[in-house]
């Protein structure tokens, strides 16, 4: 059985991702950190840290002490702090959007975001082109911040996250994708596709497969 370490930096991400496990890959077993302090001071940063960088290594570093045979990044706003750990680990450490992104790249060069954590817009944009550049694609991104969902999300209120959400997404129409750019948001999907022609895409299923594949092709290199 495989160990896989999820790193929250908000409790708000969390089921999104369990959900994705039972349906995907019900066989790993999975251990559960959080430190939902990296999001509030996080959002006091117009750039991340170097601090803050070396907060967010040692809190993956854990996840390697604890046994990780794989480590999945549950926030978006912590870019470098991830490659950083990736660094480190010496096992496979995924960032939560990259499987996404990959797929959204696929299905053409007018892509969409919405997003509803502000500070970590920079970090997932430069990842995005970083992704495009390796395709050799011509993908562009536009996001929308939709304001307020998210402390709707925190208190409780999902039905008002999912509203406000889904309400911006006809302004994506012209887009050949539209990504929700957080594991929590993808609770939207489903109120998103209701008001949209556009394929919509979440990142916790994708993430999921993806690091199922990394674990896999790791065991055969044994």
């Amino acid at each position: 059985m495989s160990r896989i370490v999820l790193l929250h930096a908000t409790p708000v991400a969390m089921q999104p991702v369990h959900a994705a496990f039972a349906a995907n890959w019900p066989e790993a077993e999975i251990v559960n950190l959080l430190d939902d302090g990296l999001t509030i001071d996080r959002a006091r940063e117009t750039e991340l840290s170097q601090a803050m960088i070396d907060r967010f290594v040692r809190f993956g570093m854990y996840g390697k002490d604890i046994g990780a045979d794989g480590i999945l990044v549950t926030c978006s706003a912590f870019g470098p702090a991830i490659d950083a750990l990736s660094a480190s680990a010496g096992v496979p450490v995924l960032k939560p959007n990259e499987a996404m992104f990959q797929a959204a790249i696929a299905r053409g060069n007018n892509i969409g975001m919405l997003a509803t954590f502000g500070p970590s817009v920079k970090t997932m944009t430069d990842e995005f082109e970083a992704y495009v550049r390796e395709a050799g694609s011509k993908a562009t991104l536009r996001t929308i911040i939709v304001d307020d969902a998210i402390d709707l999300l925190r208190k409780g209120d999902v039905e008002s996250h999912n509203r406000l959400v889904a309400a911006r997404a006809p302004e994506l129409s012209d887009c050949d994708a539209i990504m929700l750019a957080h594991f929590s948001t993808s609770r939207a999907a489903d109120s998103v596709r209701q008001t949209t022609d556009v394929p919509v895409l979440t990142a916790p299923d994708a993430a999921v497969a993806q690091m199922k594949a990394l674990i896999d092709a790791s065991v055969k290199l044994r």
